[in-house]
């Protein structure tokens, strides 16, 4: 499976909740064993966490995991067909018209999502494996939104060995050689989705975008983050799934006064999280600025002056 070490507690947490998380991915529908599921959530969580991480913490990141997506994606990898006919159902239309919205023209768009299907399927081999892109798939955003990541990386790989393949000489003629490199074309998110966010944060308590920012910009343990708070690390545990289910809803309902219908505004969702980076991060240090500056006044402030600074989040292989 993988060379990743793995941590006790991720084992343990896996043992505990495997049963209804196998049921919930529908593995043995597609040829997926139930020991083969463990190893694959006990993988991605191991690659997630420290042994430092406390099972609580380990228990709510496996609970929102997509396991469906996640047991059909590795299943496809592993190369059973069965699973693949399921693929091809599900994400060939999906493919082709997110190739469409990048490539913009038929034939291009066509050519880029085929292009796709040997890297998916896992055609070549290393040292007896199969190689396929799908198996760095670990479940945390929908399999459709990964799919579209990789389509967009895929166009820029492609526009990147085009340019490549320009002369020096055909440079030099058309006057190019030394002007500067024109910006790659790499799709963006909705603008309406960055002012949906923008709202959906604003409306937060200033103890909720602390915690948000401490969790998912920062990086902090849900115990750290108790300790800050001076609660139990269940309640922040909690809190944090509760927030994240209702960000997703409010936002969901600012697409729609924004003229989205709601299966436009779960796509827009999907998008890849580094395309709203920024309207996250914008919008939680707003909120930091403005709690140093209550800080100045009430030293009893929570976690006022903290400054947040956007991860970079996981990037498909």
């Amino acid at each position: 499976m993988s060379s990743t070490k793995q941590i006790p507690a991720v084992q343990s947490v896996v043992r505990e909740q495997l049963a209804d998380l196998y049921a919930k991915s529908g593995g043995e529908k597609i040829g997926l064993t139930r020991d083969v599921f463990a190893a694959i959530l006990c993988d991605v969580g191991s690659k997630q966490f420290t042994p430092a991480s406390s099972e609580s913490e380990i228990r709510t990141f496996l609970l929102n995991l997509r396991v469906d997506e996640l047991a059909l994606a590795r299943a496809c990898a592993s190369g059973d067909n069965s699973a693949w006919e399921v693929f091809l159902t599900r994400y060939r239309e999906k493919l082709y018209l997110s190739a469409l919205r990048i490539a913009r023209e038929d034939s291009a768009a066509r050519e880029l999502a085929d292009s796709l299907y040997a890297d998916l399927y896992g055609t070549n081999t290393r040292e007896g494996q199969r190689v396929s892109k799908l198996a760095s798939y670990t479940g945390r955003g929908s399999l459709e939104g990964w799919l579209r990541t990789v389509l967009s990386q895929e166009y820029v790989n492609r526009y990147r060995r085009t340019k490549r393949l320009v002369s020096l000489d055909e440079e030099s003629e058309e006057g190019v050689q030394f002007r500067a490199p024109e910006p790659e074309p790499v799709p963006s998110a909705d603008a309406r989705l960055g002012q949906a966010t923008d709202e959906a944060l604003a409306a937060l308590s200033s103890e909720d975008r602390t915690v948000l920012s401490a969790y998912y910009l920062d990086g902090r343990t849900l115990a750290e983050i108790a300790g800050m708070l001076g609660v139990h690390e269940s309640t922040i545990s909690r809190k944090v799934d509760k927030l994240a289910k209702s960000l997703r809803k409010q936002i969901v309902a600012a697409l729609g006064r924004c003229g989205m219908s709601r299966r436009q505004a779960e796509e827009a969702l999907e998008v890849d999280v580094r395309d709203l980076q920024v309207n996250i991060r914008r919008g939680l240090n707003q909120e930091s600025l403005k709690q140093e500056g209550r800080a100045q006044e009430s030293p009893a402030a929570a976690f006022s002056e903290k400054r947040v600074e956007a991860r970079v989040r996981e990037d498909p292989g």
